[in-house]
């Protein structure tokens, strides 16, 4: 009985830790509600050090990216007077799915978070071009909003492994 109260304690502690984890690195973003809401919302982020809710943010990126392609493609057929500044979306958010993510997860994975760094900054200078190609009038601003907030987070993280 002992035994089974002495293991619980532990669960307990180790799972306060994780949490802890999560919520010490984020303090040290730029943007702490939204860090700590996107590295729990995925399940890897109880169990993962650093480098690894890095790749966890990095994969936001990568999905935040394809959900902005889906809308820029579904705004080809609604708003074709914007054929020219989605064109130019859609190689910009194509450049982070191809290289920008593949980039980050390989420097991080191998233990060289300068290159990460370059491909999450990457990502949100590309949305922010986007952006800036509508000229004020942009359909997608709160896609690109979100993709420049998640590649601040995924930076200042990414920076903590340097």
């Amino acid at each position: 009985m002992k035994m089974v109260v002495v293991m619980m304690i532990m669960m307990v502690m180790a799972m306060v830790s994780e949490a802890n984890m999560i919520e010490q690195t984020c303090k040290e973003t730029p943007d702490f509600n939204l860090c700590v809401s996107l590295l729990d919302s995925d399940p890897r982020g109880s169990s993962a050090d650093t480098s690894g809710l890095a790749l966890i943010l990095v994969d936001k990126i990568k999905g935040l990216a394809t959900k902005t392609l889906k809308e820029i493609n579904t705004l080809y057929k609604k708003r074709p007077e914007l054929k020219q500044a989605l064109d130019e979306c859609s190689r910009r958010y194509n450049t982070i799915l191809k290289a920008d993510v593949p980039e980050a997860i390989e420097a991080i994975s191998k233990g060289v978070p300068k290159f990460g760094e370059d491909g999450v900054i990457d990502a949100g200078v590309e949305a922010a071009v986007c952006e800036g190609d509508f000229k004020g009038k942009s359909p997608l601003t709160s896609l690109t909003k979100s993709m420049q907030k998640v590649s601040n987070v995924a930076r200042a993280i990414v920076r903590m492994l340097l």
